[in-house]
């Protein structure tokens, strides 16, 4: 297997970096305000894409950096604000992919690259804008059935 040049191995970290962050933010807000959807979720995909990531580290001999974030990230005063800033993050992180998807042609680096951006986009964002919606009184919620029952 070919090497990867300077601009992918950057591709790598920082897509990385970002999934280090986004872990370590969404593991503060469970530990401020307890196991709460979508954050405990979210956090859980957000390891699921560290690994893959991480396959790829072992694929090219990539050395692996530390968690830089944990005890770094912002302390939301509010569920919603922790909602709202879970929106403005993946808009950014989707937008971070599209970029970093320009950066390389090698088909194992973009399909994980693009797996990573779809579940942003189509998953994370979503239910961000879910959050923040039933955070300002705006429903969106699925409410409340009656165990047993199916909606």
């Amino acid at each position: 297997m070919n090497a990867l040049n300077e601009m992918e191995s950057r591709v790598l970290h920082e897509a990385l970096d970002d999934e280090y962050l986004a872990w370590s933010t969404y593991d503060q807000v469970i530990t401020d305000f307890g196991e709460v959807r979508p954050f405990s979720n979210i956090r859980a995909a957000e390891g699921r894409h560290i690994e893959a990531l991480l396959e790829l580290f072992a694929r090219y001999g990539l050395s692996v950096p530390k968690n830089p974030w944990p005890g770094k990230v912002t302390h939301y005063k509010s569920l919603q604000e922790a909602c709202a800033a879970g929106v403005a993050a993946e808009i950014a992180n989707g937008e971070m992919y599209e970029r970093l998807i320009q950066s390389t042609e090698r088909p194992d680096i973009l399909a994980v690259l693009h797996n990573l951006q779809e579940a942003s986009q189509q998953r994370h964002l979503q239910a961000f804008e879910r959050c923040a919606r039933r955070q300002n009184g705006g429903g969106g919620g699925r409410g409340r059935h009656r165990r047993g029952s199916r909606s």
